[in-house]
This record gives structure tokens, sequence and C-alpha cells, in this order.
């Protein structure tokens, strides 16, 4: 007779973290490169449109994301250095820069959903371009790009969370690329007797071929 047991195998409950640290890492990963590109693509396109009165015509106005606010494309370099440098450091280091990384997708986030209703940019051209700096756009309307800047940064945030969570988990940068590692000296390679060459490159060397 066969006995089934439900006691679990020690082999399967270590390899459990590392199947979640993988899994964590990947995703993190991909939410904070795709989070990163989707906000610097968004803050260039059109973010409102207006028109300013010019000579008793309607100039037609546009707005980019990045004349209308520099902070999400700012936060989203810092975010992306963030996630590179997760790598670099290790335990209090890595909490850090995981926390500069959460912070950097929230204020994208925040900024951008922000800067959704601004016309400031766009009355900055009307006056420049009547000549009257109270001069304000008119039929001022938005696009749906900062709601995608804002979605990067909510990417980005995501990737902050999995590393403040999981972080412990990802793989360090080498040991051996660290500064000051000092390295595995070679040892001397025991000098054959018989050979009288070798025992002339010993001497050469500074070496006693004897071994005394």
């Amino acid at each position: 007779m066969e006995y089934v047991t439900a006691v679990p195998h020690p082999r399967s409950e270590a390899a459990a973290p590392a199947r979640s640290g993988r899994r964590s890492l990947a995703v993190a990963l991909l939410c904070g490169a795709l989070g990163a590109a989707v906000t610097l693509l968004a803050t260039r396109q059109r973010w409102a449109e207006g028109t300013a009165t010019v000579a008793g015509g309607a100039f037609p106005l546009t707005a980019r994301g990045s004349d209308v606010t520099g902070v999400p494309a700012a936060l989203a370099i810092v975010g992306l250095a963030a996630l590179v440098a997760v790598f670099a450091v290790r335990r209090a280091g890595r909490l850090a820069v995981s926390a500069l990384l959460a912070l950097s997708g929230a204020g994208i986030a925040t900024a951008a959903v922000v800067a959704a209703s601004d016309g400031s940019a766009l009355d900055e051209q009307a006056a420049r371009a009547s000549g009257d700096t109270s001069a304000t756009v008119s039929a001022l309307s938005h696009t749906a790009w900062p709601y995608v800047a804002a979605a990067g940064g909510l990417l980005i945030l995501l990737a902050g969370l999995l590393a403040l969570r999981y972080g412990r988990l990802w793989p360090a940068m080498s040991g051996r690329y660290e500064r000051g590692t000092p390295r595995p000296r070679r040892t001397a390679r025991p000098v054959d007797p018989e050979r009288p060459e070798e025992i002339w490159k010993a001497l050469d060397r500074g070496e006693d071929p004897t071994g005394a």
C-alpha cells in the first residue's frame, strides 16, 4: 500500500522564492522600460491647441507636452536610471533606489494629470503672437496624450513597487566588477631541474629554482 504525504519537498520550497524573483524581475524591467519610453514619446506629442486673435484674424496655436511641463520627461530619465542602478547596489541602497523608482513614476503620473488641463503655455504663445501680454488663447482644447504619459508613469510606479517588494531576490552586479576587489595572484609554476632553460628563466624572474 502506498502512502501520500502532504509535506512539501524541501527543494521545491527553496525554488519558489527564486521563481518569484525571476518573474518579478522580468515584469519590473518590462514595465520600467516601457513606461519610460511611453512617457518620453507622449511628451513630444501635441497636448493642447487653440487660436489667438492676430491682426483681426484667428492664428492657430499648438503646445507639445514638453512645452506644457518638463517634469514627466525629466522623471522618466530619472526612473530609467534608477531601474538600471537597482542592480548595482545591495540591501539599503537597493531599497533607496527602488523607492526613487517608485516616486519617479508617481511624480510623472501626477504632473501629467495636472498639466492635462493647463493652458498657460498657449497663453504665452498667444501673447507673443499678438504682441499683447494680456492676450489669451481661445477655443482651447486638449488631447489624450497627457493621460498616455500618466499611464507610462504608472508603469514605472509598478516597477518601483515590485523592486521594493522583491528586490532582495534579484541578482546584483558581480563582485569582480566592483572597485577595490583584489585580483587573485598567479602562483609560480614549479621549475623542472632537468631543464636548464627553465632554471635560467626562474633566475631572471628573481625566483629560487631550488624551492628552498
